[in-house]
């Protein structure tokens, strides 16, 4: 279980890398057209915004594939902690009373 979940934060880890060049690549490039809006022509122009349409749906592929892998992740780790619950109650009791008796002895003291 946290072999593939370490694994996943690597990947997880590439994406986001991939997504904020990604991101940061389109905020480039819409620079470029506010430069080239003040000295260029409509053909220049049309160039640029179509190559920016690009990036920017490349970045949105990429946040929802970040987007996707995140919520398998988090189904995975309610899945398994579901799972852990149901095959050893007594043992998520016992952590639950100790943890209660804990913190009444804490709030106890002050």
């Amino acid at each position: 279980m946290a072999t593939e979940l370490t694994v996943g934060e690597h990947s997880i880890d590439r994406k986001k890398d991939k997504l904020l060049n990604d991101l940061a690549v389109v905020v480039s490039d819409a620079d470029d057209l506010l430069n080239q809006v003040v000295s260029s022509g409509a053909d220049e122009l049309a160039a640029t915004r179509t190559r920016i349409e690009g990036r920017l749906k490349s970045a949105r592929s990429s946040l929802d594939d970040a987007r996707l892998t995140v919520t398998g992740k988090a189904r995975y780790a309610a899945d398994a902690t579901q799972h852990y619950v149901k095959d050893n109650p007594w043992v998520i009791v016992g952590v639950a009373a100790a943890t209660g008796l804990l913190l009444g002895v804490v709030l106890a003291r002050r």
